[in-house]
């Protein structure tokens, strides 16, 4: 689907503890940093739908297991998939693409490395109910 970049990750093993790698300046979907956060989301809860306008998204599931789905309005288009260990990937996310995500395990995290700084006025927000997608 335009507007998606799915990166398989690297993921170190070791004996005293595992390397995962999140992102580089050199990858495919690094368009710049703004800010790197981590949030949370409960079995069955879902957070969404949300779209930025400048924004580019970067999301890698750290720990638990997390469906994403994305809305390509133009296209009228879904894109699925969920992230884990087992699947591990980093989800790039294009300005103008609507997004939510369901957590699959119980306290599941992810870390969003965006090209940009927060700023609530480049994101546009619906409720869940406003794309009709079968969870």
């Amino acid at each position: 689907m335009d507007g998606i970049i799915l990166t398989p990750l690297k993921q170190i093993h070791h004996l005293k503890g595992n390397v995962y790698h999140g992102m580089k300046k050199s990858d495919n979907g690094f368009y710049g940093f703004g800010e790197a956060y981590f949030s949370t989301i409960y079995k069955d809860d879902i957070k969404g739908w949300k779209k930025h306008t400048k924004m580019v998204l970067n999301l890698v599931v750290v720990s638990g297991e997390i469906e994403f789905v994305a809305y390509n309005e133009e296209e009228d288009r879904f894109f699925s998939i969920i992230l884990s260990h087992d699947n591990y990937q980093r989800l790039t996310v294009l300005p103008n693409i609507w997004l939510a995500f369901r957590g699959v395990k119980s306290n599941s995290m992810l870390l969003n490395v965006a090209s940009l700084e927060h700023d609530p006025s480049e994101a546009i927000s619906k409720n869940l109910e406003e794309i009709h997608y079968a969870w």
